[in-house]
């Protein structure tokens, strides 16, 4: 049975008056989650709970296809509830991106909305496993800019696709094998808005597992830390 080590950690930054990402860590079910918050305090911070307030409801003792269902239906659970919360409020925009790691049989699968990234180092080289669903985005997968150059963007903000937004919600999913020595990066945008390729690929490649969440928080913090800050880094053993 494949083994895992993980660390979580969120900071609200130096900006902010209210935390609207949230983190969850599931390791008896081999889940790992982060949502950040949009529509300002009393409701970004309520979207992003929600979300991962919902994927904590998974049952024990599910084998990974009903796992896998179970997280899809948590998600779009917490998808019609902030919808119906913000009816009540009678408010705009309510919602929240979400990106979600879920390991079985040396398999890992990602689930996402928004643009809160799961990065993949293995080998010496980190490679992005999820595409922002941004504006700027499309950008990038057509080949006119980098990721770097995108979270650079005036626009790198606008953001096309979250939790709570929209009548129906697409996730987009990708999965592949494990391998012994992998280290997965689940992060919001407070992070990857300061760090490089280059630099998660210094942090990732150095940093034990016990202080790489804190050193990459260190690094959007030192950048300015104007979005909160959320990150999790989990080792396959």
């Amino acid at each position: 049975m494949t083994e895992y080590r993980y660390d979580a950690r969120t900071h609200i930054g130096l900006k902010r008056k209210v935390n609207e990402d949230a983190v969850l860590a599931m390791p008896g079910q081999n889940i790992w989650v982060v949502s950040d918050g949009m529509g300002g305090h009393d409701a970004g911070d309520f979207a992003s709970r929600l979300v991962t307030d919902a994927v904590a409801t998974i049952a024990d003792g599910l084998d990974p296809a009903q796992r896998m269902q179970a997280l899809r239906d948590a998600i779009q659970g917490a998808h019609r509830a902030i919808l119906h919360e913000a009816e009540i409020r009678g408010r705009g925009v309510i919602g929240a991106t979400v990106a979600a790691l879920m390991m079985a049989d040396g398999h890992f699968v990602a689930l996402w909305a928004g643009d809160s990234r799961i990065y993949r180092y293995r080998e010496g080289g980190v490679e992005m496993l999820t595409w922002d669903h941004s504006a700027v985005a499309e950008l990038v997968l057509s080949g006119q800019m980098s990721w770097d150059e995108a979270d650079q963007h005036p626009q790198a903000n606008a953001i096309t696709r979250a939790v709570g937004v929209g009548d129906d919600l697409e996730l987009d999913k990708v999965r592949g094998p494990l391998a012994p020595g992998d280290r997965f990066l689940i992060c919001s945008d407070g992070l990857t808005r300061y760090a490089t390729f280059g630099t998660l690929e210094r942090v990732l490649g150095s940093c034990p597992i016990e202080t790489a969440s804190e050193r990459l928080i260190q690094v959007a913090l030192a950048g300015g830390g104007a979005d909160n800050i959320s990150v999790i880094v989990v080792d396959v053993l």
